[in-house]
């Protein structure tokens, strides 16, 4: 071991490490996917078998290149330093014929065997073109820059085609299901192999047995031991938000947002508002509309203020598909999953008409007394002609999206979530909507709603925070009493 407590000592693999190189090596494999949580050797595991392809230890070919890519520079000089340490293990002979340069590029050049040079990248793609790797290590693939990083895995596996290379990918889990490395471990594809160690969801983050299959290193004595993981679970739990967020992603190895700006809702805190035993549709129903154009969703949310029963449901055009939306969206196949799971529909065809599907929406709660629509000013006038059309007769409430009426909606429906107040069924629409959902401070601290991203479709989100908000405030108000006829 080059480094760390154990330092000096001979190198043994654990059962995980082995089984990865095992599967990585096969001759049927031209690529490996590893994910794994942080601490676990993936960088140590992966500059072992670039060193080993670097003296010529998997082929003979002559002038081998291997090339250790990251997001930056500081990043892949972990698993240089990590080569350049454990090529002090090596025979003298082979120690003589390394080169190690420092400069402004990583370099690591064997002149012994055929020759062989070792280079380290950032995930700039351009900085990848021409070149022929016989071994490629994208490192901590799953956050990487989304464009970038695309580029330069698209360079990378290209280039690897010229010599029949091997590419090994390995990371902690993406943020999200529609992430190429999360792709790379879904999707079963001919010469990949894929070894992942990630729990089952909407587990306690302090979990001792999914801590474990998500840092199988700590029974061998490799990073974080059971104890600190633990200690450092309980330690996020107290102090939740973004805290406990990153725990999840880069710690249980979870498929987790790891924004750190302001999210309306974590994602423990939107599962906490899931419930398999919904409770009934009781009093009024206050409904929220968020009006999309021919790209955005348009979504209706329900909110039963006296029972705290919220359901949602989104319509998109039928044209284009719900896959290639999905796609051009970057969420690959959630959209036709939505659909199956009778959360999302789509309603005609370039855009969403406005009256028909108003038609719908209150089809949804035929016979439910219905408290109030609440909707963004923004679209009032198109969205009262189609009211009148469509023949709703109900109280309207116009908010707007600023930080004026938006900080107050916010809040009320952040605080209604705290409080217990908000129940909803499992919903894939509203957790996707919440992953994307962000909020904006200004200088007196008021909150907006935003995007996490340009492509990111939060419609679900803004109109459950509509019909929340709202229902808090009729709940809020106190009940009239009917004053008794008085007689004169």
């Amino acid at each position: 071991m080059p480094e760390g407590p154990k330092a000096g000592r001979p190198l043994r693999l654990a059962p995980y490490q082995k089984s990865f190189v095992k599967g990585a090596l096969a001759p049927s494999m031209s690529a490996a996917c590893l994910s794994v949580g942080r601490g676990n050797g993936k960088s140590a595991l992966s500059s072992g078998l670039a060193l080993a392809e670097l003296v010529g230890v998997f082929g003979d070919q002559p002038k081998r290149e291997v090339i250790l890519a990251a997001r930056t520079r500081d990043q892949g000089r972990i698993c240089w330093s990590f080569a350049e340490g454990l090529s002090r293990s090596l025979p003298e002979e082979m120690q003589e014929q390394l080169i190690f340069r420092r400069g402004a590029r990583l370099e690591i050049e064997f002149a012994g065997n055929g020759g062989g040079i070792l280079r380290v990248i950032a995930a700039d793609g351009r900085s990848a073109l021409g070149s022929a790797p016989t071994l490629a290590i994208l490192d901590e693939r799953g956050h990487w820059e989304r464009d970038k990083g695309d580029a330069l895995e698209h360079a990378l596996l290209s280039g690897l085609g010229k010599r029949g290379g091997r590419a090994l990918i390995i990371s902690t889990s993406a943020a999200d299901d529609a992430h190429p490395f999360s792709k790379w471990i879904d999707d079963p594809q001919e010469g990949v192999y894929r070894q992942e160690h990630r729990p089952s969801p909407g587990l306690p983050a302090d979990d001792l047995e999914s801590l474990l299959l998500a840092n199988p290193g700590s029974k061998a004595g490799i990073g974080s031991s059971q104890e600190w993981l633990q200690a450092q679970a309980r330690r996020a739990i107290k102090r939740g938000g973004s805290a406990l967020t990153t725990f999840r992603l880069y710690n249980r190895n979870e498929r987790v947002s790891g924004e750190t700006r302001d999210l309306l809702l974590t994602v423990d805190e939107w599962v906490g508002c899931e419930t398999a035993d919904l409770p009934p549709r009781q009093g009024q129903c206050v409904v929220g509309i968020d009006l999309g154009g021919s790209a955005s969703m348009t979504a209706a949310a329900f909110y039963w203020p006296a029972s705290g029963r919220l359901e949602c449901l989104g319509t998109f055009p039928s044209k284009p598909s719900l896959l290639d939306r999905g796609q051009n969206d970057g969420v690959s196949g959630r959209y036709v999953e939505m659909q199956e799971r009778g959360e999302l529909s789509t309603l005609g065809d370039q855009t969403v008409p406005v009256a028909p599907w108003l038609v719908e929406v209150m089809r949804h709660v035929e016979d439910e007394p219905i408290a109030a629509l609440t909707a963004d000013r923004y679209k009032q006038s198109e969205l009262g002609e189609a009211l009148q059309r469509a023949g709703v007769r109900a109280p309207i409430v116009w908010r707007g999206q600023g930080f004026r009426d938006g900080g107050e909606d916010c809040e009320r429906f952040r605080r209604a979530c705290f409080d217990g107040r908000v129940k909803a069924k499992p919903s894939l629409l509203l957790r996707s909507a919440f992953a994307d959902a962000v909020t904006l401070r200004d200088p007196a601290n008021n909150l907006k709603l935003a995007k996490a991203r340009s492509n990111g479709r939060i419609d679900a989100a803004a109109a459950t925070v509509l019909a929340v908000a709202e229902g808090a405030r009729i709940a809020g108000r106190p009940a009239r009493q009917a004053r008794a006829a008085l007689w004169v």
